[in-house]
């Protein structure tokens, strides 16, 4: 196969040693790269019982064979790990330049492990890694680290990714963040990273991609961008980014409000896309070699809080803290928003375990100065987290630990022990069907299944045919992950064009249903890595409240009977056991290997 560059960096920070070693060309022709090589990887270097943020732990980095070229939307990388979050299958993407710099080193993944013994930050390029002491920039925000770790490296085209005060103290939701506000923001990624005593990397190369057909994939990208350039969702995100989806989510009352005690924001106007673009000045920033420019820069001028230069907010970010906590201001929004960034704080999460603490004072549950709307008081409580400091030393470790600590179990809302992003899955059932199998939690990339339901495409009220759509819209987006493709193309990229652009990277021309069976596999393998950890059908479910409760004065639920017949009709469609597992004999002797 071409596309591929046939070696993985191993990178020991133990030793500061790196070793360059092959990998089989099977994997490719299996799983392809991204998060197909990433989650093989996981899978052979992580045994079962291994510590998250033990030094057996290993950060896995992958792109795919069409990163960095002329195909529309191929700019994100891949990070796989043993979460310390859930304990289970980890993942995270971010996009933005840093995925082409990781490409131009000329491999297709690196590993990296061990713990160093003092604070290193990594340069890693063609010609090598090489390990930097770390111990003048320990301790800096996100903004500051980046910009001295690039300062020390001159070649032009570096692009650097790090760790916050967040990771360093290895909160377990810290995330990675690139070019200043590209977050791999769930899973805890950040946290992997800081247990290594690793600030961060910078990665920069000159190593030509592989390429099977240059002149396939330049036809193949010109179609696609003339096929799209007057397609409603294009024009919807050149113009507001995500922002779009506060009216959208208020509209189909499916907007989560009081951490899920609602399902529409009365003031929801005073948070949307509009608001945000009459308030503010706001630029549309892409990716490399994309059209649909969603990104959004924008600059705040502030009595309060002075400039600030934000890429954002995102719809996850202003439902977390403008929903979840009913913070009801943009300007506080965006503060806090870039606090996150800066600080290396994942937003849903964070937003989520806020709404939490809020709630649970509300209902005179816990004896702390939070009220729903405090800005002020979720500003320190964001700093308390990061240092690991107070209450904030409890939510660092995550939403089922604090919650038992805090005897607000049956107040929580997580799956697997991750928080749920902005859809409520009792008006969009197809979410509850998303969040419940989704291997690393509650997670609504996976299929991106509030799409069709929003759009349509099918009822949102109804469990019946969910679980069949659903898998169509996960195997696709798997393979999107393989390459690794924006998920916002998800309109964009059908199989044909999918197979199209394979092809000119690799030679291979794969069939529909190839691709769907390599699908398959590859979301296998994340619930066998869960399997081996212990995981069992019981994970695959809501929190006992979003059963209990109904919302929008109870016109909306989402019952037991519903998600069960949903994730029985997921598993006999994915050819797994009724207990949720696979039986895959040949897979796991494939794995073994």
């Amino acid at each position: 196969m071409e596309g591929f560059f046939g070696k993985l960096y191993r990178i020991d920070v133990s030793s500061c040693t790196f070793q360059i070693e092959p990998i089989n060309e099977r994997i490719y022709s299996r799983l392809l790269g991204g998060k197909g090589l990433g989650s093989y990887l996981l899978w052979r270097e992580v045994p079962a019982g291994t510590d998250p943020l033990g030094p057996e732990n290993k950060l896995i980095f992958t792109w795919g064979p069409l990163t960095g070229t002329a195909a529309p939307g191929a700019s994100r990388y891949g990070v796989y790990s043993k979460s310390p979050q859930t304990g289970l299958y980890g993942e995270s993407y971010s996009g933005g330049p840093a995925a082409a710099a990781m490409r131009r080193t000329g491999c297709d993944a690196l590993i990296i492990q061990g713990r160093a013994a003092s604070p290193l930050w990594l340069e890693i390029s063609d010609a090598g890694v090489d390990f930097h002491p770390a111990g003048a920039i320990w301790g800096q925000d996100t903004y500051a680290a980046a910009a001295a770790m690039l300062q020390q490296v001159p070649a032009a085209d570096a692009q650097a990714v790090v760790i916050g005060p967040a990771g360093e103290n290895q909160v377990v939701f810290a995330c990675l963040e690139n070019n200043n506000w590209r977050s791999a923001g769930r899973t805890g990624m950040g946290a992997v990273l800081g247990s290594k005593l690793v600030k961060g990397l910078v990665f920069h190369g000159q190593t030509p991609y592989p390429l099977y057909d240059a002149g396939l994939l330049k036809e193949v990208a010109r179609q696609i961008r003339q096929q799209s350039l007057s397609h409603p969702a294009v024009n919807t995100y050149r113009t507001y980014g995500t922002t779009v989806m506060v009216g959208a989510m208020n509209g189909a009352r499916a907007f989560p409000a009081s951490y899920w005690r609602e399902g529409t924001l009365e003031n929801w106007p005073e948070l949307s896309g509009d608001t945000f673009l009459q308030k503010f000045t706001v630029k549309p920033r892409a990716c490399p070699n994309c059209f649909m420019a969603c990104a959004k820069l924008a600059q705040m001028e502030s009595e309060r809080y002075g400039q600030i230069t934000i890429e954002g907010p995102e719809y996850e970010t202003i439902f977390a803290f403008g929903g979840l906590c009913r913070i009801a201001c943009l300007e506080d929004i965006i503060y806090i928003n870039d606090l996150c960034d800066r600080l290396g704080l994942d937003t849903i999460t964070t937003g989520n375990l806020v709404g939490l603490v809020m709630e649970a004072v509300r209902l005179g549950r816990l004896d702390y100065p939070l009220a729903y709307g405090d800005t002020a008081g979720t500003v320190q409580l964001l700093q308390d987290i990061a240092a690991r400091r107070d209450l904030g030393s409890v939510l660092s470790r995550g939403i089922i630990p604090a919650a038992r600590e805090l005897h607000l179990e049956d107040l929580a809302v997580h799956v697997k022990g991750l928080e749920p992003p902005g859809y409520d899955p009792r008006v969009l059932k197809g979410m509850g069907l998303a969040y419940a199998t989704s291997t690393r939690g509650a997670c609504h990339l996976r299929a991106t299944f509030y799409k069709p339901e929003l759009s349509g495409v099918i009822d949102p009220a109804t469990v019946e045919g969910k679980a069949k759509l659903f898998i169509e819209y996960e195997n696709r987006l798997t393979i999107f992950n393989t390459q690794i493709f924006c998920l916002f193309f998800r309109d964009l990229l059908g199989w044909p064009e999918l197979s199209r652009l394979i092809q000119a990277a690799t030679g291979v021309n794969y069939t529909r249903e190839q691709l769907e069976q390599m699908a398959n596999d590859i979301v296998t393998i994340t619930r066998l890595f869960n399997a081996r950890e212990g995981a069992t059908r019981e994970l695959d479910t809501l929190p006992d409240r979003l059963f209990q409760e109904g919302v929008n004065n109870g016109q909306h639920r989402l019952t037991r009977e519903e998600l069960s017949f949903m994730v029985d009709e997921y598993y006999s469609l994915r050819g797994w056991q009724d207990s949720g597992y696979p039986r895959e004999q040949e897979l796991l002797e494939f794995l073994g290997r």
